[in-house]
């Protein structure tokens, strides 16, 4: 018999009783993310190189290579061909060489050490490096087609490497030798090595004190010696070999001929006052750099930087160009670090054909064109610029609509600079990448100027599509005074931004506390007034503590203040309108021209409450389905419809913590018509005090969506979700009036609905996801041209999006994600009750947060002050990732540091560099793939034709075997204490470049083989035709001797 259990039946009663419990459907998700999906890796870095400190050409590859004070190297190809490579010290890079045509370059650092980087991989690396122990390098040269390097040190000294095996040689060359008697002191660093462009034998040594020696590497002693009375700072050749041009600290040029060291041939001061009674020049600036360029058909070409006047006080950098008679002063606008004359042929001796100039500037690098009258620029096809101001903030939007970057382009392409010269860029080496990347992506830079830049990031590039001024929406800077009293910074400087990329609106958020909110127009209009709206937030705190979330209190507070109608916003509190003051901004009163691009919609700006200025704003959210825009800082919140451009809500921080219907019967949420001026009293109790002394509560966080306002709702409506500082996250829930012309005349009403939860540390990111996990994106208005019709408007409109589908099969359909700086929880809207929470970190705290869409599904990811990037996945918050990458060594990380989707990220590595990085596999097992190529297969342009007389009479270029110089046998080995010898890099890297190595030099190996080959065969059909002719001459002399054997002499 079955026994009965009346516990049983009892616990059934109290089931069917009580509440319903959370439902746990979230547990039964499916989850395809997981950790063997994610990895992290550097992928590119854009921008102009920080800090650069040298630089060089390779004239046949066409690759320009930039170093850094921090040991970086950045190498430039065609427009797209980027690469970036750091040396592990970070000491300063003070010199760079190209092993030209060779796939290959060295690198000279501030720490004495040499390396030889491997180019012939997408990711170059180091084979050899050399660290010198006794003298610091000052100088380097490697001639052309040579595999010596000669390296100039500080006490004088010259030795050489063979770059191949990064081995010293034992030949070197001894200040003391150079000079011998020439000076009585120590002549200085070597400044300067090259050898004479006909004649290889012949090394010229420019030493810092102004001597000059001609040194015969066969000999091993002086040919000449020229001395000037000032120091020299570089030196260059003409291409006969004949005659050299020094550039001096006093601002002149000295020429002198090898034959004549008395004295230079030609002494001139360019930029110096010449006396009429024919004295000395006046002194003037140093010339740092000289070059001498020839051509065929015309004058020579004489390069120079710096030189200038003393009392050209204030004056910017100049570099001169003097060709012929005429002499040309081209203004920069950094100081100039160093520049390069490119020229048509990588051959020192022969005429060089000088047709453009790079100028390396501490900020910009500008290529000179020489072939066009008045020297134009060159247009760069690099994101060289993206600190023209500097960067504020920074966003990242991957798998963007596709017609995006053609709308921005097409209004971006009007907006660029006239005057470039017509040639093509001239640094033209290198191959793009076969990427597999094929979705939309764009950076949107904000600045301190209040410019907002709009970037195409997509394929591992970055090219500018789009410029915004939003200082064109203010009248030109006031008084001093009152800028300094409001901010100290850039009163334009942009704060934040948000940015809808389906309905294209754009708002930004300036330090000014004023807020632009834009929209995106293919078509020039001109406003007559810009439509401005005036917002005083409240200052005051409400005297009664925010309840806990869980608790069961019931305080009463005051209504929020708002507006009575859509015609002006909340007059001021009594007494304090003698305090107010104007904002630092003022809006222009003139009609305004607006470009087609993004055109001003409204402005809002905050007023001075009390006299005290308003408040920064610290977050911003714009949904352009509801015509709302929302901001917040420590004051409170605030609301505002810009359809209507009225103010709908002003709400302090505390009010948003109780639910309307919590709130003191006698006051209502919105004020009725006899209300006079928006005011109210406040009851101040003793709590006042407490709240006061605790830090202030702010708003960081805000998201539309369509969901539960209220636990147990019955369906979806429009809702506004808050987050603060502090870890409360507040619901307000929105009624939205019909679509259409009803929506222009009647309010928008919001309310608030309590608390949803709360988290431990400052609410970082909010968003919601349907029963699946996926997530829900905020509902949107699809763009369309303001300038439109109506019927091409309303067919946009039945296309837009439906809101979420209503819950199916119980009530727990959607779940928001709550990210803080220290957790993160996911909550079922339906019960408000928290599914899944995961603690992200104890000892730090998380900079940015995004919940982002990866490989078909979302997760969290995080950045934390401690250098870790982390993602947890969605809804179950399992660990996915965790790699302690970056410590926070600098706040402009932390400001500019952003998730996005696909696995991508970005940060500002330096104030003009964008590194971005990926954290999915696919990417970085692809990257080699993606990343461009540096070395492409050319050949080497043939040498000069030395001419039948000069081949004759040995006047052409006289060539060396330094072989038999510089190596082992001849020289000796150099002293081991001198030098230490460090291989490559061990790793796959490593590996990589030396097989490349390997591979060049069987490359090379197979060519000389060919060559000796066609030698070898050329010779056996010489000697194939000796012996047929010799064959012939015997038949010949045989047939002779046959004719005259029997006749006697008389007879021949």
């Amino acid at each position: 018999m079955k026994k009965f259990n009346i516990r049983k039946v009892l616990d059934g009663f109290t089931a069917a009783a009580a509440p319903p419990a959370p439902p746990r459907e979230v547990d039964a998700v499916p989850e395809s993310l997981q950790s063997e999906l994610f990895q992290l890796c550097k992928t590119v870095r854009h921008g102009f190189p920080y800090r650069p400190s040298s630089m060089a050409f390779d004239p046949v590859q066409k690759i320009l290579a930039v170093g850094t004070q921090t040991g970086s190297l950045r190498l430039f190809g065609r427009a797209g061909v980027e690469c970036y490579c750091q040396h592990e010290s970070g000491a300063a890079v003070i010199q760079l060489q190209f092993l030209v045509n060779e796939g290959a370059l060295v690198s000279a650092l501030a720490d004495d050490t040499i390396h030889l980087w491997n180019l012939r991989q997408k990711i170059p690396a180091i084979l050899h490096s050399l660290k010198f122990n006794r003298e610091r390098i000052t100088y380097c040269h490697l001639p052309f087609q040579s595999k010596w390097l000669y390296v100039g040190t500080e006490r004088g000294n010259i030795h050489i490497v063979n770059v191949e095996s990064f081995s010293l040689s034992g030949y070197v060359i001894m200040w003391n030798k150079a000079i011998e008697l020439s000076t009585k002191t120590h002549p200085g660093p070597v400044v300067h090595i090259s050898d004479n462009p006909m004649d290889e034998g012949k090394l010229l040594i420019g030493f810092e004190c102004g001597v000059v020696v001609l040194w015969d590497l066969k000999s091993k002693k002086a040919d000449c010696r020229y001395s000037y009375d000032e120091a020299i700072h570089s030196i260059a050749w003409h291409h006969e070999g004949k005659q050299f041009v020094c550039s001096h600290s006093d601002g002149t040029l000295t020429t002198w001929n090898i034959r004549t060291p008395a004295k230079p041939v030609l002494t001139v001061t360019p930029h110096g006052k010449q006396p009429k009674d024919g004295k000395k020049p006046e002194p003037c600036k140093p010339i740092l750099k000289v070059e001498y360029k020839t051509t065929r058909a015309g004058d020579p070409f004489m390069v120079l930087s710096g030189g200038l006047s003393y009392d050209t006080v204030g004056r910017r950098a100049c570099l001169t160009v003097m060709h012929g008679k005429s002499t040309t002063v081209l203004e920069m606008d950094f100081p100039i670090v160093d520049f390069l004359t490119l020229c048509e042929t990588p051959y020192p001796n022969d005429f060089q054909e000088p047709y453009a100039v790079v100028v390396l500037l501490q900020r910009d690098l500008v290529v000179i064109d020489l072939g066009q009258i008045g020297y134009p620029l060159f247009e760069s096809p690099y994101p060289l610029n993206i600190h023209e101001s500097p960067v504020t903030c920074c966003e990242y939007f991957a798998d963007c609509p596709s017609e995006l970057i053609p709308a921005l382009y097409s209004v971006g392409s009007r907006q660029k600079r006239q005057g470039y010269s017509k040639k093509e860029w001239p640094i033209s080496g290198g191959n793009w990448g076969q990427g597999t990347q094929s979705y939309p992506e764009i950076i949107i830079t904000g600045h301190a100027d209040g410019s907002v830049k709009f970037w195409d990031a997509s394929a591992l590039m970055l090219q500018v599509l789009y410029k915004l001024k939003t200082a064109k929406v203010f009248e030109k800077a006031r008084c001093k005074e009152e800028k300094a009293d409001a901010v100290d910074e850039d009163p334009l400087a942009i704060q934040t931004l948000f940015w809808c990329p389906d309905s294209r609106m754009l708002c930004v958020a300036g330090v000014s506390a004023h807020l632009i909110v834009y929209r995106f127009s293919k078509q020039e209009v001109t406003a007559d007034v810009v439509q401005l709206l005036e917002v005083r937030m409240l200052s005051e705190r409400s005297g009664v503590d925010a309840p806990d979330p869980g608790g069961d209190q019931t305080p009463t507070a005051p209504p929020p203040s708002t507006p009575q109608d859509g015609d002006a916003p909340p007059a001021p509190p009594a007494g304090c309108s003698e305090g107010a003051r104007d904002p630092v901004l003022q809006v222009r009163s003139s009609a305004l021209k607006q470009s087609p691009g993004y055109q001003v919609e409204l402005v809002i700006q905050l007023l001075w409450v009390s006299g005290e200025p308003p408040q920064q704003v610290t977050s911003l959210a714009l949904n352009s389905s509801y015509g709302l825009v929302v901001f917040g800082n420590s004051e409170g919140l605030a609301v505002v419809d810009y359809f209507q451009k009225t103010l709908i809500l002003s709400m302090s921080v505390s009010e948003l913590h109780v639910p309307a219907e919590l709130r003191s019967p006698r006051k209502s949420q919105h004020p009725s018509g006899d209300a006079k001026d928006g005011s109210f009293s406040r009851s101040r109790s003793s709590s006042v005090t407490s709240i006061d002394r605790e830090s202030p509560e702010v708003l960081s966080s805000f998201h539309f969506c369509e969901t539960l306002p209220r636990k147990w709702d019955g369906g979806l409506s429009p809702c506004l979700m808050v987050g603060a500082s502090q870890g409360s996250v507040m619901m307000l829930s929105l009624t939205l009036p019909p679509a259409g012309d009803q929506r222009l005349l009647q309010p928008v009403s919001l309310a608030c609905c309590g608390s949803l939860n709360r988290l431990r540390g400052g609410i970082l990111t909010m968003a919601l996801l349907d029963s699946t996990g996926a997530l829900l994106p905020p509902p949107f208005e699809p763009w369309c041209d303001p300038s439109a019709s109506d019927e091409e408007k309303e067919k946009l409109r039945r296309r837009r999006p439906a809101s979420p589908p209503a819950p199916q099969g119980g009530q727990d359909a959607q779940f928001a994600v709550l990210c803080s700086d220290k957790q993160v929880k996911v909550v079922s809207m339906a019960t408000q009750s928290c599914v899944h929470k995961h603690s992200i970190t104890e000892a730090s705290f998380v900079l940015r947060a995004d919940v982002v869409h990866v490989a078909g599904a979302s997760c969290v990811a995080c950045f934390c002050a401690n250098g870790h990037i982390m993602a947890f996945s969605l809804p179950s918050l399992r660990p996915l990732l965790d790699v302690n990458y970056l410590p926070l060594t600098d706040m402009r990380i932390a400001r500019t540091f952003c998730f996005s989707n696909q696995g991508q990220a970005l940060y500002l590595t330096s104030p003009t560099e964008i590194q971005r990085i990926s954290y999915i596999q696919e990417t970085c097992d692809n990257l080699q793939e993606m990343l461009s190529e540096l070395f492409t297969p050319v050949d080497t342009p043939e040498a000069p034709n030395r001419g039948f007389f000069k081949g004759l009479f040995g006047g052409g270029a006289q060539s060396l075997d330094r072989e038999d110089l510089f190596g082992e046998v001849a020289a000796g080995k150099a002293s081991r204490s001198l030098a230490q010898h460090i291989p490559g890099p061990g790793g796959m890297e490593g590996m990589k470049g030396a097989a490349s190595g390997v591979v060049g030099d069987l490359a090379r190996a197979r060519v000389a083989l060919d060559e000796r080959g066609q030698k070898l065969g050329e010779l056996e059909e010489r000697t194939a035709a000796m012996m047929s002719s010799a064959e012939s001459f015997s038949k010949h002399a045989h047939d002779m001797m046959l004719k005259y054997k029997d006749k006697k002499w008389y007879q021949l």
